[in-house]
């Protein structure tokens, strides 16, 4: 697939990074369904470790799943003891959804997996390139402070 492909899908950034996505989170899902999770599951417990608490909406945004959705799978994982849910002190009608010992010690090594899967996908990059890769989609969808990721 080359920049200068003649199809638009293959020159589109979003059909681009949406065939990138599938193809890699299909592959790694095999992974989180091995450890008894579901998908959503998976992206509510990845997104809250390393942060110290989130908004259901904010977790929405970080697990690019809709709110519904994670509200419904929350309860499930807090009656696991893997989240704790708690009244935000700022605004009482919302929620704030943090990881727990339990949850940090289930999903840990999912992330170490990850984390190797995204080296073996990157591997055709050198390391260089593979980190200014990230760097730059991270600046494309703007992940900064306000979805509670570093800059």
């Amino acid at each position: 697939m080359s920049v200068d492909s003649p199809r638009f899908v293959h020159r589109y950034l979003a059909s681009v990074l949406a065939q990138a996505s599938h193809r890699i989170s299909a592959e790694f899902h095999v992974e989180v369904r091995k450890a008894g999770l579901t998908v959503t599951e998976w992206r509510v417990l990845a997104s809250l470790i390393g942060g110290e608490g989130e908004t259901v909406g904010v977790l929405a945004q970080l697990a690019v799943t809709k709110q519904p959705t994670i509200s419904k799978v929350l309860p499930g994982l807090e009656s696991q003891g893997y989240v704790r849910l708690q009244t935000a002190r700022s605004d009482r009608r919302q929620t704030v959804v943090s990881i727990t010992p339990k949850g940090e010690k289930l999903i840990g090594g999912l992330c170490d997996k990850a984390m190797a899967h995204q080296q073996k996908v990157l591997a055709a990059l050198d390391a260089d390139h593979a980190d200014r890769l990230v760097k730059m989609l991270r600046a494309i969808v703007g992940v900064g402070p306000h979805l509670g990721s570093d800059p």
